[in-house]
């Protein structure tokens, strides 16, 4: 077994965390299921499952991590339950399964700064999407950035992760508040407001049922819930932070950053009078859209460039914490150097989102899979084992670092025990019936 590495600094976790958290969740997918699911009322419904689902399950994987300080799958065997390395196992599968065609869009996202320099998507938006996202040019720009992503996990937690997250996340959050200013001066900037921030209460009663699996799914997606991310990067930190703390920072600044990415996007949108409803959808109609509002706005390239140079840099930094939970594991259990490690588990998850580069279809197919079944069954695991099987002892491992906890340490546990795991099943009955159940269920559509 490889000697485990640790964080250099305890600052390092936090930024990388909100690295995790901070990426194309919040720069592709929020703004997607956004536009596709009832504007402002889902992201009421996100925001309350932030705080209500989100943070408490958050610690729960924070606790699991840093009291045994291992790998997902084997955290559940140190700690006396080895029958519940299945649930870490889940994590790891869930985790690889979203990095597949992750990494495909991510490939997107370089073909769009390109695009953004020569001007090459102006004067056809759309047939540049349809050129790009799919085929023989989407699995090699795939591959290019995966090549990135292996790059950055080979070097190591402290000379790759965390050295690399250091840069990019405030490149983030200072790119994305230029934008947001500079929207501002658009035409369309009070429609996209009001498109994203006025929700319609007719609206969140009528489809919560279809909303709420997707607001769940974007809250445990965009704090890299379910995936082992949490619970591997807590297995590298010291008994002394504070949990609640470095949770709450992870939190709040990713949650901001989603907002600032719908500040930004609607009013983009909006300008160039795109038709954003209930009924508009596919995961390529970001890209197309944007892509039309820049070419229609004043130095739409240079802002193009700056806008897609920040979903690069958010896409990368997600995508090395997902791949980080596969190489954590085999590090754990392996004699075996990161250099050798980081290269194989990438060649798997080039082959796994062949499918997803090929035919968008596909990678729609395997986003739903993840959202409505994969991560809810990850989070609901795993929260049932701290809170109900760890119990206590959860507590007492939130409690070390903190001063002052008192009887909130009980309140969070049985939070986790009450609220997060009853909401999390009602959200995976909900995901379960979308899939399988409704007419043209998402889970047989692309067969």
């Amino acid at each position: 077994m490889s000697d485990r590495e640790t964080w250099a600094t305890r600052p390092g976790f936090i930024i990388a965390a909100i690295g995790s958290a901070v990426g194309l969740g919040n720069l592709w997918q929020f703004p997607f299921k956004t536009a596709t699911n009832g504007g402002a009322a889902f992201v009421a419904f996100y925001l309350i499952a932030v705080a209500v689902i989100g943070f408490p399950a958050m610690l729960a994987e924070f606790v699991l991590g840093r009291r045994t300080n291992v790998n997902a799958v084997d955290a559940f065997e140190r700690l006396g339950h080895g029958p519940w390395r299945a649930v870490g196992g889940l994590a790891v599968v869930t985790g690889f399964w979203i990095l597949s065609y992750y990494n495909v869009v991510g490939g997107w996202v370089l073909r769009y700064i390109l695009g953004s320099v020569r001007g090459a998507y102006f004067a056809d938006p759309a047939g540049y999407f349809g050129a790009v996202s799919a085929g023989p040019e989407a699995v090699l720009a795939q591959a290019l950035f995966l090549a990135l992503v292996v790059g950055i996990v080979s070097l190591g937690i402290e000379d790759g992760i965390e050295a690399a997250t250091k840069l990019m996340v405030p490149s983030i959050l200072l790119l994305m508040v230029a934008l947001a200013v500079w929207v501002t001066t658009l035409p369309g900037a009070g429609a996209g407001y009001e498109f994203f921030l006025s929700p319609d209460l007719s609206t969140m009663t009528a489809n919560a049922g279809s909303i709420i699996p997707f607001a769940v799914g974007q809250a445990f997606f965009t704090l890299s819930l379910g995936m082992a991310i949490m619970v591997t990067y807590s297995s590298y930190v010291g008994d002394d932070d504070n949990l609640i703390v470095d949770g709450g920072a992870i939190v709040v600044t990713n949650t901001l950053v989603g907002v600032l990415a719908g500040l930004v996007v609607f009013p983009i949108l909006l300008t160039i009078g795109a038709d954003i409803t209930t009924q508009t959808g596919g995961a390529g109609a970001l890209f197309v859209a944007t892509a039309a509002g820049f070419g229609s706005v004043p130095f739409g390239r240079l802002f193009g460039v700056v806008f897609f140079g920040v979903v690069l840099i958010a896409a990368l930094s997600s995508a090395i914490s997902l791949l980080e939970v596969t190489v954590a594991y085999a590090n754990d259990n392996y004699d075996v150097p990161r250099t050798v490690l980081a290269p194989a588990v990438g060649a798997g998850l080039f082959v796994l989102g062949l499918p997803s580069a090929w035919d968008t279809a596909w990678l729609t197919w395997f986003d739903s899979v993840a959202y409505q079944l994969f991560l809810p069954l990850s989070v609901l695991a795993t929260t049932i084992f701290v809170g109900w099987v760890l119990g206590t002892d959860a507590v007492d491992e939130l409690r070390a670092g903190t001063d002052g906890l008192g009887a909130g340490g009980d309140v969070w546990l049985w939070t986790v025990r009450v609220v997060v795991v009853v909401a999390v099943i009602a959200t995976l009955g909900l995901g379960i019936n979308e899939l399988f159940l409704v007419e043209d269920a998402a889970f047989f559509a692309p067969l």
